[in-house]
Parts: C-alpha cells; structure tokens; sequence
C-alpha cells in the first residue's frame, strides 16, 4: 500500500505538471528522482518487480511457501501499472454512483507498454466482453476461478518471469538448489543497493527516516518509530477508497485494487 500511495504522488505529479511553468515541472522531477539518482533506466523497476523483491528471501532467492497473498498482489499491481500507464480506467460511475468494486475495467489504450505480462494482461482485458471488475480481474489472471471456460485469462509464471527480468536487470542471478528429491531454480539477491533503496522508500514513506539495514523493512526501528511506523500503516489501511477516489487527479483504478485487497 506504501508503494501504491507513492506511485499515486507521482501520477499526480505528472497530471500537474502539464498545468506548470517550465522551472516548476524540473523541480518536481528533481524531487521525484531523488530516490533514483544514480539508477540507470534498465534499474528502474515496475510496480511488480518490486513487490517481488521485497518478498524474495535474500540469500535464499525464493518467497516464503507460506506467501499466498503474493500471487494476487502481483496481479493487482499489474492493473494499477496498466492504469498509471494510462492504459486502464473504471467505467464512468454514471447516475447510480456505482461503486469501485462494482464498476468495469475498461481498455483506454491498446498500444504496447514494451513489458511482456503488462502486454500479456492488457491483451486479455481488451479482448474480453462483457467486461470485468477489478476483483474479477485479480482472480482470473491468478487462475482462482471455477469456470473453465475462464481459466484461459491465468498469466503463468509470473514470478519466475519477473524474477528473470530482475535477473536481465543486474538485480538478481539464477542458481539451482537441491531440496531433498528435485532441483529449484533461485534468484540470490545480488544487487543490494537496488532494495536498500527500494526499503528505504518503504520505510520513508512512513517515517521519513532511513536505517541502513534491509533485511525487514521495519526491523531496525526503535520502538518509538515501530509504534509510531506501524499507526501510520494502519492509517493507510483505514482509508477509505472510495473518499480517496474521489479527490482530485486521484487514480480510480488504483483505489479500487486497494478496495479490493482491504474490503
């Protein structure tokens, strides 16, 4: 959710600037950037490669088995980078005033995002009619549907996909571990500097404040900042979507995944 709100300023960053003077729209990309500096454009990473690594064990290069929320958040990400793209919105809400989980995900733009699963959803969304709602859309590109004439909307290997696209990115390497009677293939972390950032955002995003440590986002803090980290996660999950979609230059599609995650 932190990723979220912060990729939300930046959307509303870019609908501003188109309003501002020439000295206005440099200030805001030097403060956008501030986090990137020093990141070339094949380190820049998409809204799913980032949730993948910050769930991915460092040393080991996996998720936790235990992780079954990872695959849906993926998936979700994927529709809030397609609208942030300008490639998604919601239906008009009409006279009704429907809300976020009830209004339709609805193509804006067909044109290639140059990211394969980004094209590969896209392409589905498009093609299908009538068309879908945001929760719909979540658990058929998971695959967690019981209708088999649907299972064909399931994007594959997400996680490996992204994995190997950290990999091509310098973020991760690939190597095979034994467990017990098969092989598995890994991807060890091996560009730290990457997800130092990356938990710094996290971690700024609620504290304003960085400790050089990167294994749990919040593990470092003192107990003050824990308590006062954690209220502030908190404040972010009682918000609510359809209040925050309603404001000005807001993202409606991204509110609605958030609806969909925290109803």
């Amino acid at each position: 959710l932190c990723l979220l709100t912060n990729q939300q300023k930046k959307s509303e960053y870019a609908v501003a600037e188109k309003d501002s003077g020439a000295e206005e729209d440099e200030a805001r990309r030097g403060e956008e950037e501030g986090d990137d500096k020093g990141d070339s454009k094949e380190t820049r990473l998409t809204l799913m490669e980032e949730v993948l690594l910050l769930g991915l064990k460092d040393r080991e290069g996996y998720t936790s088995f235990w992780n079954d929320c990872i695959s849906s958040g993926l998936r979700g990400c994927m529709l809030v980078e397609l609208a942030l793209r300008g490639r998604l919105q919601l239906e008009p809400c009409g006279v009704r005033r429907k809300g976020l989980l009830s209004r339709k995900v609805i193509c804006k733009s067909d044109a290639p995002t140059g990211d394969v699963l980004l094209d590969e959803a896209l392409k589905h969304i498009k093609e299908t009619q009538p068309p879908e709602s945001v929760q719909s859309w979540i658990e058929l590109l998971s695959g967690e549907t019981w209708n088999p004439l649907k299972l064909h909307y399931q994007l594959r290997n997400v996680r490996e996909r992204l994995a190997k696209n950290l990999v091509e990115k310098g973020v991760l390497t690939t190597e095979k571990q034994n467990f017990l009677l098969f092989d598995m293939t890994t991807h060890p972390l091996t560009n730290s500097a990457i997800k130092q950032r990356l938990v710094k955002k996290v971690q700024e995003s609620v504290l304003e404040k960085w400790v050089n440590f990167f294994f749990n986002a919040f593990a470092p803090l003192q107990d003050d900042q824990y308590d006062l980290g954690m209220k502030r996660v908190h404040t972010l999950l009682e918000l609510e979507p359809e209040k925050e979609s309603a404001k000005p230059n807001a993202n409606e599609l991204m509110w609605a995944v958030v609806a969909a995650f925290t109803k």
